[in-house]
């Protein structure tokens, strides 16, 4: 079935985008802006300035 006939009939459970995601596509999961980025990827950022920090005190 496709998606418009599944709204027609009833049988569509999906729920609409809110806020910045109805407004901005890069807004939405694995989302290219660069706040939604930051928020996804802090653990990583946070794990390279780690390895970068003791990079650097090895070496010095």
């Amino acid at each position: 079935m496709s998606l418009d006939k599944a709204v027609f009939y009833g049988k569509e459970h999906r729920k609409p985008y809110k806020g910045a995601k109805a407004v901005d596509h890069t807004c939405r999961n694995h989302g290219d802006c660069d706040y939604c980025k930051g928020n996804r990827l802090y653990s990583v950022n946070k794990a390279l300035e780690k390895t970068e920090q003791m990079m650097k005190e090895m070496h010095i």
